[in-house]
């Protein structure tokens, strides 16, 4: 019996370690998985080819609508007057009149959680002036984020001519949504709320639910975003954090929405399984001293410039290890934050990162007091 039970739990402990050695199988056109603080792919198949990204766009969206408010140039209390063109949008939507008036805290909400198409496209003209201008806002970010297989035509993601971007594409645009505004979670995270219509027909309540199943099948999901149509079939960026890592599964044209969310959770098990972050010496923290010639003191203190995260292997059970190479001296005067040197990061006797080492205080020049005593001191001590 109990060498039935060893070999049982040997068994298991085997298909575990074939399940996460090397990548899942996906059902899917394309699909990517990277890193979201480094932005460094783990793994990929086809993630280049331009496919149809259904409402899987709204991310672009959502991330314009976040820049124009760090901007300043909208506020999340603005109002919205909704029209006839942002109305008229099918699929997935929340139900806007015309000349419906909402704020742009409530429209972003109901487009993060509801993938809502009316609201997306409000938004775009609310910023934009009109659609056609925000969807050249859409591309020319795209393009300043190194989206290379991307061509927006409208906001929201419905089916149209030559609106595709790639499953990398779509890891870049996330990456920038969740770690420049990592306030979108709150809504990503959101399985249910409501919104009120107030229009001529008078007040009503209108449920919001979120179409990203992953945040109730997947533990410690954050988002992000879903999208299907007939041409897209089936999309899906999911992001989870764990340990401090965050990881973007993206997956596209998989065959039907239940393949989708489970691609996705294998490619986040596998990036779970077999990576972790490693982080260097804090910023600020001291790494030595360099001498400091005619200066007001002898020496200045050398700390990190910042704080440098690795992103390793845990097959390869290596220790992230750094070598500080220091200036062997220095003239005065010296400022705060001057490089004095570099740390550098290996694992496995590979260099992984680097970052300066730079002064922790100012260091004047020496006076002509000092300079004296110094010569002095120096012809006593011969």
């Amino acid at each position: 019996m109990l060498k039935k039970t060893t070999a049982l739990l040997l068994a298991i402990i085997m298909f575990t370690i074939s399940v996460y050695a090397e990548p899942p199988a996906i059902d899917a056109r394309s699909y990517i998985l990277m890193e979201a603080s480094t932005g460094q792919v783990l793994s990929e198949d086809n993630s280049e080819e331009a496919l149809p990204p259904a409402s899987v766009t709204k991310i672009m969206t959502l991330l314009l609508i976040y820049d124009a408010v760090e901007q300043g140039k909208i506020k999340w209390d603005d109002t919205v007057t909704v029209s006839e063109h942002a109305a008229s949008m099918g699929g997935s939507q929340i139900f806007l009149e015309p000349n419906e008036q909402q704020s742009v805290e409530t429209l972003t909400k109901s487009i993060a959680i509801a993938s809502a198409n009316d609201a997306a496209v409000a938004m775009a003209e609310f910023i934009g002036g009109s659609e056609e201008s925000f969807v050249a806002l859409m591309n020319e970010k795209a393009k300043s984020l190194g989206m290379k297989n991307t061509n927006f035509v409208n906001a929201c993601g419905l089916d149209t001519d030559n609106h595709v971007t790639s499953a990398k594409d779509i890891a870049i645009m996330s990456r920038e949504l969740i770690t420049k505004y990592p306030d979108i979670k709150k809504y990503t995270t959101t399985w249910q709320d409501t919104i009120t219509h107030t229009t001529n027909k008078g007040t009503t309540e209108f449920g919001l639910t979120n179409t990203n199943k992953l945040i109730k099948w997947y533990n410690n999901a954050t988002g992000l975003k879903t999208g299907s149509t007939g041409k897209a079939k089936f999309c899906l960026s999911g992001t989870a954090e764990r340990d401090g890592m965050e990881l973007i599964a993206v997956v596209m044209a998989a065959p039907d929405p239940k393949s989708r969310f489970q691609s996705v959770m294998k490619i986040l098990d596998y990036g779970f399984a077999n990576y972790e972050l490693k982080k260097g010496k804090a910023s600020g923290e001291e790494v030595g001293s360099v001498p400091v010639k005619k200066g007001m003191q002898d020496s200045v203190k050398a700390a990190a410039g910042k704080e440098v995260t690795v992103l390793v292997n845990k097959g390869n059970k290596s220790e992230l290890t750094c070598d500080v190479k220091l200036e062997e001296g220095i003239n005065a005067p010296v400022k705060k934050g001057d490089k004095l040197g570099e740390i550098i990061y290996s694992s496995q006797g590979k260099e992984v990162a680097r970052c300066d080492a730079v002064a922790c205080e100012d260091v004047e020049k020496a006076s002509l007091a000092r300079n004296i005593g110094i010569l002095i001191r120096k012809w006593v001590c011969r």
